[in-house]
This record gives C-alpha cells, sequence and structure tokens, in this order.
C-alpha cells in the first residue's frame, strides 16, 4: 500500500492534536481558518517541524515515531512539495530549475515533465519571464522530478488571477489521475477544496474536527462549528421534542415551528440541538399544480434577496414566523423564472425531512 497515514499532537508552541491517512492517488484537502496550523502540518510530512508526539508511516517506511525515536531527515522522505509563492531559483531558467531537484540531469525526463505540465518550449525561459500560472506548473515539475512518494500542495492556486486558477484546477485534476501517490492540498478556498478533494479534513486551531467527503462534511457536519468553518449557510437553533423511533422521526421546535427530522438516537428528549439543511434541499412550492411535497415540513415567508451567480439563483427568504431568521435556497434560473420571483414576493417551501440534519448543541462553541 502506498498509504499516507499521519498522526500528529503537539502541546507546546504551535497546538496540534488530528489523525488522518491519504491514500495513493487520491487528494485529501486540508481547510480550516489561517492560523489553524494547516501549512505546520504540510511541514510535518516534509520532515521540516517535528513535533512534541507523532507518528507518520509512508509506504513502506516510518517517517516519524516519537515512541520508537525514529526521525527521518527531509532529504530521506523524498516528498514534493510546491510551495504558495513557488520559491523558484531567478537565476535559473526553466529546465535547470527542475533539473536542481534531481541528481540525474536526464534530458528525456525533463523534458516528459515539461510535456506533462504544458511547458515544452519554454525550458529556457527565466521566471520573471513566466506568468504565475506559467511559474506554478514549473513548481509543479521541479516537486514531481523527485519522484517523490508524496504530493504536497501548500494554497498553489492563490496567486493567479481566476481565469487562470480555473484552468489550472483542470490541469492538476487531469494530473492526478496519472500519479499514484497521495496529494495533501491546503487551500482557504472552499470550492477548490471539493472539486479537487476526495476527502476533506476541516482543520481548527490545530486539531481535526471532521474528515470525509465533501458532501459528508457539508450535508451532515458533525458540529455546528465545522458548519460554520464550511460556511453552510442554513444553520440554526432548535429543541428535540419527541423521539418516535418506529417511524425514524425526530420532532423539533424552531421559532415557533414544529417540524419532522430523521431519528437521531444520540440526542435526547428536551435537549437544545443545532440543526443544518442544505440550500439545495429546500422544495420550492409551485404557484401553479402545487406538488404533494407541500405537506412536507412547509414553511412560508418574503423574498428580501435574489441573486444569480454562476447559474445558481440564490434565495434568501425572512421567515413570516420570525422575520429576522433568513433561510437561503438554491434554485436553477429557470425555476425562478417560471415562478416569476422577485424581492418582496411571499413564497412557501418544505424542509425536506432527509435532508436535515441534527448536532448536539454542546459542541456548538469554538471549545
Amino acid at each position: 500500500m502506498k498509504n499516507l497515514s499521519v498522526q500528529l499532537e503537539n502541546r507546546k508552541g504551535i497546538p496540534l492534536g488530528l489523525n488522518f491517512e491519504c491514500e495513493a492517488g487520491k487528494v485529501l484537502a486540508l481547510v480550516g481558518p489561517s492560523g489553524s496550523g494547516k501549512t505546520t502540518i504540510l511541514r510535518c510530512i516534509a520532515g521540516l517541524f517535528k513535533t512534541d508526539q507523532g507518528l507518520i508511516q509512508c509506504q513502506d517506511q516510518t517517517w516519524y515515531d516519537s515512541h520508537r525515536n525514529i526521525f527521518i531527515s527531509p532529504q530521506q522522505r523524498h516528498v514534493g512539495m510546491v510551495f504558495q509563492n513557488y520559491a523558484l531559483f531567478p537565476h535559473l531558467n526553466v529546465r535547470k530549475n527542475i533539473e536542481i531537484a534531481t541528481n540525474v540531469n536526464n534530458a528525456s525526463s525533463v523534458d516528459d515533465l515539461l510535456s506533462m505540465v504544458n511547458l515544452l518550449g519554454m525550458e529556457n525561459r527565466m521566471p520573471s519571464t513566466l506568468s504565475g500560472g506559467q511559474q506554478q506548473r514549473v513548481a509543479l515539475a521541479r516537486a514531481l522530478a523527485r519522484e517523490p512518494k508524496v504530493l504536497l500542495l501548500d494554497e498553489p492556486f492563490s496567486a493567479v488571477d481566476q481565469v487562470t486558477r480555473r484552468k489550472l484546477r483542470l490541469e492538476l485534476m487531469e494530473l492526478i489521475r496519472k500519479l499514484n501517490i497521495p496529494i495533501i492540498l491546503v487551500t482557504h478556498d472552499l470550492d477548490e477544496a471539493t472539486m479537487l478533494g476526495d476527502k476533506l479534513c476541516v482543520i481548527h486551531n490545530g486539531k481535526g474536527l471532521q474528515t470525509g467527503t465533501s458532501d459528508e462534511v457539508l450535508r451532515t457536519p458533525s458540529t455546528a462549528l465545522v458548519a460554520r468553518l464550511m460556511d453552510v449557510r442554513n444553520l440554526f437553533e432548535g429543541h428535540l421534542v419527541q423521539q418516535i423511533p418506529s417511524t425514524n422521526t425526530s420532532l423539533i421546535t424552531w421559532s415557533g415551528i414544529q417540524f419532522e427530522a430523521p431519528y437521531q438516537p444520540s440526542l435526547m428528549k428536551g435537549e437544545k440541538i443545532n440543526w443544518s439543511i442544505p440550500a439545495d434541499k429546500i422544495l420550492l412550492h409551485r404557484r401553479v399544480n402545487p406538488s404533494r411535497g407541500i405537506r412536507e415540513n412547509p414553511v412560508s415567508g418574503q423574498i428580501v434577496e435574489l441573486v444569480t451567480i454562476s447559474g445558481v439563483s440564490n434565495v434568501i427568504i425572512a421567515l413570516d414566523s420570525v422575520p429576522q431568521i433568513k433561510l437561503h435556497m438554491d434554485l436553477p434560473p429557470h425555476v425562478v423564472e417560471r415562478n416569476d420571483l422577485k424581492v418582496g414576493e411571499r413564497i412557501s417551501m418544505s424542509l425536506l425531512k432527509n435532508a436535515i440534519h441534527l448536532m448536539d448543541y454542546s459542541h456548538s462553541s469554538s471549545r
């Protein structure tokens, strides 16, 4: 197995406490706010930072084991790393920047790398004459020149414009399919994380809060804190008033409204809870020929904002029962047009039962 396994614990200086695995050919995206420890985790994997306790294993090697007093040097770890600022040597041309990463100056191997990152014909250019996207490709080729066992990407697209970023993401996705090594991506961009990451690991204050697929983390966050860090828009508080295992139902009260959610046996009747629902899982009631869905957790309110971006219309509704509470609903633009939705209009919706996710309120803070 060519997996990477990481367990880190650090109490002095930079706090860390997390563990995760990344399989060969997969991308694990580390997400979290600035200062949460994401780049430090990359430095630990690369051997540039040593924690109080930990275990880092890759393929058949142990790179760090605090209990057995093992710490392999960065040179012996064969890690490829793309830094946020690319860190190219300004006095060396593209070819020399790539060759310096390997002891074998094999022209055909360098040409293969140049071809892989779409830079053939630019091998004699100096870094100062390259665009941000081209510099990023050189940094990636240099990282791969070491024939790494792990590829680490530290905010690799942050220094380029949005159009170039989109193109580079697609190129990286194509390249990843050819690499049979674990890839760890650090990013602040949640769209980037969900697009490139096979799994996400949510980091806060050096702690790993939740690891899973992007769908798992976004739709079923383990705590309200994870939901906030993942920018879940519909996150609310409520009370659990009844549990009905026979119908897989929990009854919830929220701002004077009672509705059904999936049965959650870990929660107790009478408890305060957090709950969330994805914006694309709220069902608009059609004004003509209403569907049977109008009976499932119905709510109503007034549209206070309607914005269409990248083919998705975000409709923000102030609830009739509690106008200060805003509900986000994502709709295709053609649905908005067909229903003639406008700011100021009153509409009704259904909160789809099976899309509602309940969380323990005691874990809602940043503790």
